[in-house]
């Protein structure tokens, strides 16, 4: 047996099909008694035009008609969003009128004896459903919609106390996204400049294991054992200097060269007859103070750089570039410190290739101008050091044999490149040029120098000088993978004052204090 719940929902998927989504149960439910009241009267007329007019009153006609007259008032009311007591009101009315409807039957045909009750009852009925669905809205006390009205105004409340939380939370959010997003971008930079921390190691490691030469282990005409350091090229680097009767010994001679050789100290002794007596011991030199301070700063851009002032006030060297936070900055400085010893010359007379590791650990050529310009960089990267030799020495020796293209690019600038059998590019400008005429001057320059161009290794950073616009000369550290870490921050008359304000950078640098600016 289907219950007053299923009964319900199949009302309401029915009404929901036929007529809309009802709002409550109620409105379906109306609607039914209000469609059963229409077909009641419907029949009641029906059944009362066809009987004998001038006859008694019929008795089922006036009990449809009386029924459909229910119904008819029930349904609609039923169907308002009544309060709950005044559709209550609408139910008993229409009891009580219903209720009616067969005492009428029972009574029939003498009913008149029993009318006055009769038609009371059903008049109540009536009487009550009016009530319900008319005066009880109607008479509803000012309290009750103050009441009302208090508990919308609480509810707005709670809601725009809620907005307004929201806001504010979503205020924070905005800010944490940006501060996130700050710490994100810092976090980023760190990880470049680790990782260009971690590919200078890696070729610190390389170059302490790429040897060029090997030590021989080998026993003299006099039966005593000796070593010696012999280059690739045949020359002997270094000897043991005196022969030992036991290969033990001779092999912990050149142990010890290996392990003391490598970051041992220069002393420079102007005669032979100066020298030391060879059993004489001695404390390894102390580093030489500084007379240098490095300066950090922030410059009108919002970004940190350093510089290295002397202690005659002269800025002696200073960063290439900015920095995006402090930390980065001090990183560098750490770099500096560390390659500005060891760091190379490359000597531009007057060009050279710089053979370099790129961010992307592969290796590539350029083409370097003594006066800083850089005339041609490789087309492609190479795996390994000697591939990018070897390209940079076919170039050199094949210049005349390749074809050079000059074209436009998508920024309107006028670049060359240079093609080989394969179709591969094997050079190219490596910036553009205002003009076609620039271009081809730039083919020019490069066909000339090509063929006297030698081959410079970058270890992990090099020096650089060059001659300005203003026939200046200055100074460069750039760093293998091309960045420029410093440079003299001022030009020089002649190219060995630059060389001496190199010396003076390498000798203060590495221990020169920090302080801000």
């Amino acid at each position: 047996m289907a219950t007053e719940d299923q009964t319900d929902d199949a009302l309401t998927e029915w009404y929901s099909t036929r007529i809309g989504k009802p709002e409550t149960s109620d409105e379906a439910r109306g609607y039914l008694v209000f469609v059963l009241g229409v077909i009641l009267g419907i029949v009641g007329v029906g059944l009362l035009v066809s009987n004998d007019l001038e006859g008694p009153v019929p008795q089922w006609p006036v009990v449809l008609a009386a029924a459909a007259l229910i119904f008819l008032i029930a349904g609609p009311l039923i169907r308002l969003p009544l309060r709950r007591m005044a559709t209550i009101l609408v139910y008993v009315g229409a009891l009580l009128g219903l209720a009616a409807l067969p005492w009428f039957v029972s009574a029939y045909p003498g009913w008149r004896s029993d009318a006055s009750t009769i038609i009371g009852l059903y008049s109540l009925g009536l009487l009550v459903m009016a009530i319900g669905g008319v005066f009880v809205p109607i008479l509803s006390s000012g309290a009750e919609r103050d009441e009302e009205l208090e508990r919308q105004r609480a509810e707005i409340s709670g809601q725009r106390e809620q907005l307004t939380e929201l806001q504010a939370a979503l205020d924070d959010a905005e800010a944490d996204e940006e501060e996130l997003s700050r710490l994100i971008d810092q976090v980023r930079a760190e990880q470049v400049d680790t990782a260009a921390d971690e590919a200078d190691l890696a070729a610190r490691l390389e170059v302490l294991r790429d040897s060029q030469a090997r030590f021989e282990l080998y026993q003299d005409k006099g039966d005593q054992w000796r070593w010696r350091l012999r280059h690739r090229n045949g020359n002997v680097i270094a000897d043991g200097g005196e022969g030992y009767t036991r290969k033990h010994n001779a092999q912990k001679g050149m142990q010890s060269v290996r392990r003391n050789a490598l970051g041992a100290t220069v002393m420079h002794i102007e005669k032979e007859a100066e020298l030391p007596e060879e059993d004489e011991e001695f404390e390894p030199v102390e580093e030489q103070e500084s007379q240098a301070t490095f300066e950090v700063s922030e410059d009108a851009g919002g970004e940190y750089r350093w510089s290295l002032r002397h202690d005659n006030g002269n800025i002696i060297a200073d960063s290439g570039e900015g920095y995006s936070s402090e930390s980065n900055a001090q990183r560098a400085l750490g770099r500096i410190r560390e390659y500005v010893g060891p760091a190379d010359y490359l000597r531009f007379d007057p060009v050279g290739f710089e053979v370099y590791r790129d961010a992307a650990e592969e290796w590539r050529w350029r083409l370097v101008h003594r006066n800083g310009n850089i005339l041609a960089d490789s087309g492609e990267g190479y795996t390994r050091r000697n591939d990018a030799r070897r390209a940079a020495d076919r170039l050199r020796e094949r210049i005349d044999d390749f074809e050079f293209e000059v074209y436009e690019d998508q920024g309107d600038e006028y670049r060359w490149r240079l093609r080989g059998s394969n179709d591969r590019i094997v050079a190219d400008s490596g910036e553009g040029y205002s003009s076609k005429s620039s271009a081809e001057d730039a083919v020019d320059r490069v066909q000339e120098y090509t063929p006297e161009g030698r081959i410079l290794d970058i270890g992990r950073a090099a020096f650089e000088v060059f001659e300005d616009a203003s026939g200046e000369f200055r100074w460069r550290l750039r760093h293998r993978n091309g960045n420029i870490l410093a440079d003299s921050g001022e030009g020089y008359t002649e190219r060995n004052k630059a060389y001496d304000a190199i010396e003076s950078v390498k000798r203060n640098a590495p221990n020169a204090d920090e302080t801000g600016a």
